[in-house]
C-alpha cells in the first residue's frame, strides 16, 4: 500500500478553476509529499470525472504521488487510482473496502471517536476528520469541530488523520500539535495567486 501523504489537495472543479494546473504546480513543488484526490462537483458525469482522473492519476506517477478518487469508486479503479474516499452520503466503508479490494488506500470521513472508529474497523486506511474551520468550498457540511474536535479523534485512535475544512498554512502547526498526520486543502491551493508557493507554505508546517 502506497505510503499515506501528509498533504492532500482536494481538486476545485468549479467554474474558473483549473484543477490540473493547480496540481501540476503542487506536484512539481512537492512530488510524493503530496496526495491529490479527485473530486467533482455532483453534476459532472462520470465520463468528465473519469478523463480528469486520468489525467491527474498521470500527473501523480510521474513525480511517484499518490492518486486517489473521492465518492466515484468505480472510476477510480477505471482510472487506475491508488483508492479513493468516501463521505457519510456515499457507499458505507465496509462495502467500499470491497470494491476496491484489500491493497486501496481507503479514506473515510469521520468528526468523532465512534463514527471515526467504526470507520477503521470497517476497513479505512486513514480518516478525514472535520470540517475543521468554517469553509466556503463545499455547502450543508456540519459545524466546525476545531482542534479539540481532532484532538478527541487522536485521542481514540491510532491511525493517520487528515484534518479538512477550512486549513490554511497558518493553522496547520494547531492540527498537527492536536494530532492530524497531515491536512487537506481545497481554496488554499486552488484560490491561491501561487499554488506552487502555498503548497510550500502548507508543508513547512508538517513533518516530513
Amino acid at each position: 500500500m502506497p505510503a499515506l501523504a501528509r498533504l492532500h489537495l482536494i481538486t476545485d472543479t468549479r467554474p474558473g478553476r483549473d484543477p490540473v494546473a493547480v496540481a501540476r504546480a503542487a506536484l512539481a513543488v512537492a512530488g510524493p509529499r503530496v496526495a491529490v484526490q479527485v473530486r467533482v462537483e455532483d453534476e459532472t458525469s462520470d465520463r468528465d470525472a473519469y478523463d480528469l482522473a486520468l489525467r491527474l492519476v498521470d500527473e501523480c506517477a510521474a513525480v511517484g504521488a499518490c492518486c486517489l478518487v473521492n465518492d466515484r469508486l468505480h472510476v477510480a479503479l477505471a482510472a487506475g487510482a491508488a483508492g479513493g474516499h468516501v463521505g457519510a452520503l456515499d457507499l458505507p466503508v465496509a462495502a467500499a473496502r470491497r470494491v476496491l479490494g484489500p491493497a486501496a488506500v481507503l479514506g473515510a470521513t469521520a468528526r468523532e471517536p465512534g463514527s471515526a472508529r467504526a470507520a477503521v474497523e470497517a476497513g479505512a486506511t486513514y480518516l478525514g476528520v472535520g470540517p475543521c474551520y468554517p469553509t466556503s468550498t463545499k455547502d450543508g457540511l456540519p459545524d466546525p469541530i476545531g482542534p479539540p474536535g481532532v484532538r478527541a479523534v487522536a485521542a481514540a485512535l491510532d491511525v493517520p488523520l487528515i484534518a479538512i475544512g477550512g486549513v490554511t498554512a497558518a493553522r496547520v502547526p494547531e492540527l498537527v500539535a492536536a494530532g492530524a498526520y497531515g491536512v487537506a486543502v481545497v481554496g488554499a491551493l486552488s484560490g491561491a495567486a501561487d499554488p506552487g508557493r502555498a503548497t510550500s507554505e502548507l508543508l513547512r508546517g508538517l513533518p516530513r
